[in-house]
């Protein structure tokens, strides 16, 4: 047991206590803004912002450019998505859906620019010399790929969310950044419930309809 608790607290022991207040911050409002998310709450958006730009300065400051490009899309995304779920918000015409054959098409590909992307970034800096980087590039174009997918209402967000949120865990904890990884393991059970939640709310509209 102390080993656990010696090989989790370890990295923080050294850290400033600016550094792990901030992670605390960007963790806390990161679940939150998957809570809204679960339940179709526009303000998945604005407490979403908050955590990605938190976590855009931390991870600069680790030189984990791959997860630093993640929250500066997240950012972005977040942006479009509010003003997407706001924009249709008064007519009620985005609802939760299955992707077409061109929610697809766009899906596959921001999962592949993304991954060649974030190869150039790691080369530009020359890294992309240690495993990590190569997970950083799957795991970077999974979350690009679910946050479109969200900000359209499309169920199989969740699934990508998921996959990305299992190869994130242990990821996160080699990297040191142990409250991130605890972060994640939140995240897992949530989008899980997430899938549950919009198939269910899916399968209502089409009752209703």
């Amino acid at each position: 047991m102390e080993t656990v608790v010696d090989f989790f607290i370890r990295p923080y022991l050294e850290a400033q206590t600016f550094d792990v207040i901030i992670e605390l911050v960007a963790v806390v409002f990161g679940i939150i803004s998957v809570y809204f998310a679960i339940r179709e709450n526009i303000l998945v958006y604005p407490t979403g912002i908050i955590s990605t730009a938190i976590f855009i300065y931390i991870l600069f400051n680790y030189q984990l450019y791959g997860d630093m490009i993640v929250n500066v899309y997240y950012t972005a995304m977040s942006i479009y998505g509010w003003y997407r779920w706001k924009t249709v918000s008064d007519d009620n015409s985005l609802y939760i859906s299955w992707s077409n054959r061109k929610d697809k098409i766009i899906a596959a590909s921001i999962f592949v620019f993304t991954a060649v992307f974030v190869v150039l970034v790691y080369k530009w800096n020359n890294k992309f010399d240690v495993w990590t980087d190569y997970v950083d590039t799957i795991t970077t174009g999974l979350f690009f790929t679910a946050m479109y997918l969200m900000a359209n209402k499309k169920i199989e967000s969740w699934y990508f969310w998921i996959i990305a949120n299992v190869v994130s865990i242990p990821l996160y904890f080699y990297k040191e950044l142990g409250f991130t990884a605890i972060q994640y393991v939140v995240f897992l059970v949530m989008a899980i419930q997430g899938l549950k939640v919009w198939k269910e709310n899916y399968n209502n509209q089409k009752i209703i309809s």
